[in-house]
């Protein structure tokens, strides 16, 4: 299950709304180990699309460079789905290469970046499988 606070879920909400019609992407770190998802990292989608995301190559070397320095690590990474529902693609499959991460998918194909709600879902890919998991929103996460 994926908790994650509030203040988080509307960010990433926001991002995705505010990006659309194009795909958003982002990752929220934590502590190693923890699952905890503590700090919300709005990232370009340098291919700048509505129907794929791509991290830009230099932006993600520089977050994984400041995770590692302050011992974070990837606990969601997430992205919008423009036209379809929030489930990952073949494609969003393929490029899953965190087993220990929440995929987040955010659907705004009802909306778009109009007032009203989106589909927001989690899953947990490893090496190609795809489960899907609850998603509890809370004030603000327990203290470890």
């Amino acid at each position: 299950m994926l908790t994650i606070d509030q203040t988080t879920y509307d960010g990433i909400v926001a991002h995705a709304k505010r990006d659309h019609p194009d795909e958003a992407c982002g990752i929220v770190s934590g502590p190693e180990g923890s699952d905890r998802p503590v700090r919300l990292v709005e990232m370009v989608n340098a291919a700048g699309s509505p129907t794929f995301y791509e991290f830009d190559s230099t932006e993600l070397l520089d977050l994984y460079k400041k995770m590692w320095d302050n011992d974070e690590e990837p606990v969601v990474i997430y992205h919008s789905h423009t036209a379809t529902e929030a489930y990952p693609s073949v494609t969003d499959i393929g490029l899953a290469s965190e087993p220990g991460a929440h995929y987040v998918l955010v659907s705004t194909r009802e909306h778009g970046n109009n007032d009203g709600p989106v589909e927001f879902r989690s899953y947990r890919i490893v090496d190609g499988e795809v489960t899907e998991e609850e998603v509890a929103v809370v004030a603000t996460l327990p203290t470890p």
